[in-house]
């Protein structure tokens, strides 16, 4: 039977999310990949209990994340139940719904119709009475933004989620459903959006300084740009590489030679630090203070190890990132 390390806590840091009183880990785990139908149950195993034993206690999923969609949650919760059931009072567990995930009318989108039927069913696939928090997964042009928000807070009350998030919104959209929040009481705490040193968009849309603004908390995804902020495509793409994988988000076309030289520029900066790539990549999110938390992917558990070390490193100072927007500005 499986039993925690004790020293868990000791070197992991947890930044509170927002002005809430709920403290995330600063690396939590994703299982958007690697946590599918497909993949090897022993080593999601190893995964989820490498990062529990290394003090990540958030496990971030959704309704569709697989293939098939629903794997994920199914197969988390075959660990949760068998592994980790009783330190289920120190888990932040995390989905949502907001894509595509059944047929009809009923299985996309915003409607109070598909959020709650979608919590259900994740609640089920993962055998728990509630989740911590509970994201609707993207913005909704065609359902009004108050019967989502009502949805949501109708979800909390019932006792199926604590907390509330929301997943690729921008500023002008977030600052809005905060609004409707405040008059419902609503704990919102938290924004969930894609973020790296290519990948400005939170900038530009203004939610890094509408989150900021208002008090919620940010955690990001895709901090290494699906592995092009390491050194995996420096010498071209492996045969065993993301962009490679079919049905990956990352396709070969993707990894220009605009974007490698611009990593191997960077990585010259990452020595002078002491630190790879991937760890400059991950530091770099960190060093923006309305981030809360950095969410990261493993296909095997080395590479958790890897990235929690950036814990207990500093952070860029202001003329490395100034050094860094000037070697992306390059790009264009």
């Amino acid at each position: 039977m499986y039993s925690a390390n004790p020293s868990r806590y000791e070197t992991m840091k947890y930044n509170r999310v927002g002005v809430s009183g709920l403290l995330l880990p600063e690396v939590s785990l994703g299982l958007w990949h690697n946590f599918g139908t497909h993949d090897d149950f022993n080593i999601m195993r190893d995964l989820i209990k490498t990062a529990f034993d290394n003090g990540i206690t958030h496990f971030d999923l959704a309704n569709n994340y697989g293939p098939i969609p629903g794997s994920a949650e199914v197969n988390f919760g075959r660990i949760l139940a068998t592994e980790l059931a009783s330190y289920r009072d120190e888990l932040i567990i995390s989905t949502k719904a907001g894509y595509y995930m059944w047929p009809g009318p009923y299985g996309d989108r915003g409607s109070k119709k598909y959020l709650v039927a979608s919590l259900d069913q994740s609640l089920k696939r993962m055998g728990l009475d509630y989740v911590d928090i509970f994201y609707h997964h993207r913005m909704d042009p065609d359902t009004p933004l108050e019967e989502t928000c009502e949805a949501l807070d109708g979800i909390v009350r019932s006792g199926k989620a604590l907390y509330i998030g929301l997943s690729n919104y921008d500023g002008e959209t977030m600052t809005r459903a905060v609004n409707i929040f405040k008059e419902l009481h609503t704990p919102f705490i938290i924004n969930q959006n894609r973020y790296n040193i290519f990948d400005r968009f939170i900038e530009k849309n203004g939610l890094a300084n509408a989150a900021k603004r208002e008090g919620k908390g940010i955690i990001t995804f895709s901090p290494l740009d699906q592995g092009q902020l390491t050194d995996r495509y420096l010498d071209g793409i492996p045969d065993d590489s993301r962009a490679k994988r079919e049905g990956s988000f990352l396709k070969v076309k993707d990894v220009s030679e605009k974007k490698i030289k611009r990593v191997r520029e960077m990585k010259v900066m990452a020595e002078e630090r002491g630190q790879t790539m991937a760890e400059m990549a991950l530091t770099w999110v960190l060093s923006h203070d309305y981030v809360t938390s950095v969410l990261i992917g493993a296909s095997k558990p080395s590479q958790i190890l890897d990235n929690i070390k950036i814990v207990n490193q500093p952070r860029l100072t202001p003329v490395e990132m100034e050094k860094i927007d000037e070697i992306v500005g390059s790009m264009k």
